[in-house]
């Protein structure tokens, strides 16, 4: 299995806790997921470039403040949202996912790692009542057009960010004829810009302003 330097070589100035928190994750994953399956085996030989560092390229394109509140839907095991809540420690994130299995490993590894900042929860995003959001974040977990209708209400009207409040989509692919049936604005940030990886020669974060 990797090891964490990867993340290292693109995220520099990490205090020593947040660094020790990254390294942390492989064993912590690597224990729970002979539990319960949320990472393909293969996957797991490159955790480190397929998860860690795939959730943190939403980091490249914004930076959250402190007390900004994140939604990540359909987190799986807790991707983006683990990653992204290590690095940005003051910034609140709400992990959601339909799956109970799933919540408990979100659960078991925010609390392995002291996350303060993690709230996970069993509940389907469009079940989110009372709740608004100055961003949502997720890894590709329906077409956008659907995914937009189950958050488009989610997202406070005060924007407080250099990005507009809104959706930022880890995908991969051609993604035109998606965007086009979305039929609002968005900007699309390709990852191969940021890292070297073969990895992420497709990969790309979308931005929709909400």
């Amino acid at each position: 299995m990797q090891d964490a330097d990867i993340i290292f070589n693109y995220f520099s100035g990490l205090t020593t806790r947040q660094e020790d928190q990254i390294r942390a994750l492989a064993a912590l994953y690597k224990d729970w997921n002979d539990k319960i399956n949320v990472i393909s085996r293969k996957d797991m030989d490159n955790f480190y470039t397929n998860h860690v560092l795939h959730s943190l390229g939403i980091a490249k394109v914004i930076n959250f403040n402190a007390n900004a509140q994140v939604l990540d839907v359909g987190t799986g095991g807790g991707f983006p949202g683990i990653p992204l809540a290590i690095l940005f420690p003051d910034t609140q994130f709400h992990l959601v996912d339909s799956i109970g299995k799933k919540i408990k490993v979100v659960t078991e590894v925010a609390n392995a790692l002291e996350l303060k900042n993690v709230q996970a929860e069993k509940i389907r995003a469009e079940e989110i009542k009372g709740r608004q959001y100055d961003f949502i974040v997720s890894r590709a977990v329906t077409k956008m057009k659907e995914f937009h209708q189950w958050v488009k209400n989610k997202v406070k009207k005060v924007s407080t960010h250099g990005l507009d409040n809104g959706i930022l989509y880890l995908k991969g692919g051609d993604l035109e004829e998606e965007m086009a049936e979305l039929g609002r604005p968005y900007s699309m940030y390709e990852l191969s810009e940021f890292f070297r990886e073969e990895f992420f020669e497709t990969k790309k974060v979308v931005f929709v302003p909400l």
